[in-house]
């Protein structure tokens, strides 16, 4: 089914009649539309999050129409916001690809929360995840966790373009952007991290940035109160600083100082919310990034899923407690999921004469007593079934014998 949509396309000769864009314009690539598309797409959703069918009774509309949130009416709503009527480019892709989007939106969410990835990276293939890089999207040099050892930018990171080569920050230098260039030291090195400083030759007055101790914050150990602590023994007229350079706030991708309020971009995980780098909740978002069968435990940066109770269906924590629903043969008891006897219930379980119910975590299991007889409808006393038939049966030999 297509859903209908304003004619956008009928603006092409419109927009040809239009001044060319001048030439230092950089054409965008085809992973910077679709990551576009896929934005504008999360944000219709967090735009309609509150809204129903608008028609006055909502419990009847969602009854009888299903639920708002995941209707077709919804979906409509936000692919008529997607795109301006001028973007010619953005009606384009999404006339192409509008199949896709209803394909994910109907069928596909609960499986696949990630939009992104699942349409930019697995479907139209024109984008990698962050860390990845070139056509195959292989890891970034140092890994896709921690590209370029967290020192540099990974060429062609999260597209499907570049080499996957570092391009180190200022200080840095080396495959890996772990070595220290001319003019820094390394002030911190080990498995994962490598931090190089800068060391400045300072004259015995201030600098004309540092006129006051607000300056000096952060700096490390050079100026108390007004006061050279670090003058070199043999050097009166000259003072020499090590003024370290911290590393970044961990929600920082790029920094000039040293809280999240000095970022020059956020790390991924974190977003830009009042001037400061947050956390992104993950486990917030309204399609959740784990599946049915598990939690989400939401983390600095990141969130990991964990699986629920056994004994649950669906479940918003760790433990019994925490089940949406219990699976069959649990019940909720005292606030969590806890096995049902049957075997104690008032209709009974085993309904064979003579019969023993066993209780077992979920169900249960009907057993005749050791040396009865079991046929379709009691269990038979050995005596009883001896009467029955007469004679005694001949024994039959014993594994033993045999």
């Amino acid at each position: 089914m297509r859903l209908p949509r304003r004619a956008a396309l009928g603006l092409l000769p419109l927009l040809l009649l239009l001044p060319p864009a001048p030439e230092a314009a950089k054409k965008p690539t085809p992973c910077h539309r679709c990551r576009g598309l896929v934005d504008k797409f999360n944000q219709g959703m967090v735009d309609t999050a509150k809204k129903n069918f608008g028609g006055g009774n909502t419990a009847w509309e969602e009854k009888t129409l299903s639920k708002y949130e995941s209707s077709e009416i919804r979906l409509l709503e936000i692919l008529e916001g997607l795109c301006e009527s001028s973007d010619f480019e953005c009606n384009q892709m999404l006339e192409a690809q509008e199949e896709h989007l209803e394909a994910w939106w109907l069928q596909l969410k609960s499986e696949y929360p990630d939009l992104f990835e699942w349409f930019c990276v697995k479907t139209l293939k024109v984008c990698c995840s962050p860390g990845t890089y070139g056509p195959d999207c292989l890891a970034c040099q140092g890994g896709s966790q921690r590209p370029c050892s967290g020192n540099g930018h990974c060429s062609g990171d999260g597209s499907r373009q570049g080499d996957g080569s570092c391009q180190c920050h200022v200080g840095y230098q080396g495959p890996l952007c772990t070595d220290c260039m001319d003019g820094y030291f390394s002030s911190l090195r080990n498995e994962t991290h490598s931090i190089c400083t800068v060391r400045t030759g300072l004259s015995d007055s201030y600098p004309p940035c540092c006129l006051s101790l607000e300056c000096w914050r952060g700096v490390g150990h050079a100026w108390i109160r007004g006061r050279n602590t670090h003058t070199q023994p043999g050097y009166s007229s000259r003072v020499w600083i090590a003024a370290f350079s911290p590393a970044c706030d961990e929600s920082c991708k790029t920094c000039s100082g040293l809280t999240n309020r000095d970022c020059g971009e956020c790390e991924v995980g974190w977003v830009l919310d009042e001037g400061a780098c947050v956390d992104v909740d993950e486990c917030a978002a309204e399609t959740p990034p784990c599946s049915a069968a598990q939690f989400c435990k939401n983390a600095n940066g990141s969130y990991t899923c964990e699986e629920c109770d056994s004994s649950c269906v669906g479940c918003t924590g760790e433990g019994p407690g925490n089940c949406k629903e219990c699976i069959p043969g649990y019940s909720r008891e005292h606030g969590q999921c806890a096995d049902v006897d049957e075997c104690s219930l008032a209709e009974k379980a085993c309904v064979r004469k003579n019969e023993n119910c066993y209780n077992t975590p979920g169900s249960y299991v009907c057993v005749c007593p050791d040396g009865f007889e079991e046929t379709e409808d009691a269990c038979v006393p050995p005596t009883e079934a001896e009467g029955t038939g007469g004679e005694r049966p001949p024994q039959l030999p014993t594994r033993e014998d045999l």
